[in-house]
C-alpha cells in the first residue's frame, strides 16, 4: 500500500468513526491531558494555590500557541505564502 493509499484509508476510517460518535467526546481525554501538561509545567510539585496554578498554566498555554503561530507565519513567509 502506498503512503497516499494509507492516508486515504485513515481518512475513510476517521470519517466513519466521526459519523457514529461525537468528536469532542472521542478526543476529550486527549485534550484534557494536553491542557494538564501546562499545569504540570508551571507547578510540577503542586505547591501553588490552584487559582495561581491555573493562571500561570493559562499564560503558558497562550505562550505555546503564540509560538506556534509565529513559527507558522515564518514557514509561510519562507514558502512564499501570504503571512
Amino acid at each position: 500500500m502506498t503512503p497516499a493509499e494509507r492516508a486515504l484509508r485513515a481518512r475513510i476510517a476517521a470519517h466513519a468513526m466521526h459519523s457514529q460518535h461525537d468528536g469532542r467526546r472521542v478526543t476529550q481525554s486527549a485534550r484534557l491531558a494536553f491542557l494538564d501538561r501546562f499545569e504540570r509545567e508551571v507547578d510540577p510539585d503542586e505547591l501553588l494555590p490552584s487559582q495561581e496554578r491555573a493562571r500561570r498554566a493559562d499564560q503558558a498555554r497562550r505562550s505555546y500557541f503564540n509560538a506556534l503561530a509565529l513559527k507558522s507565519a515564518q514557514a509561510r513567509r519562507q514558502s512564499g505564502g501570504s503571512a
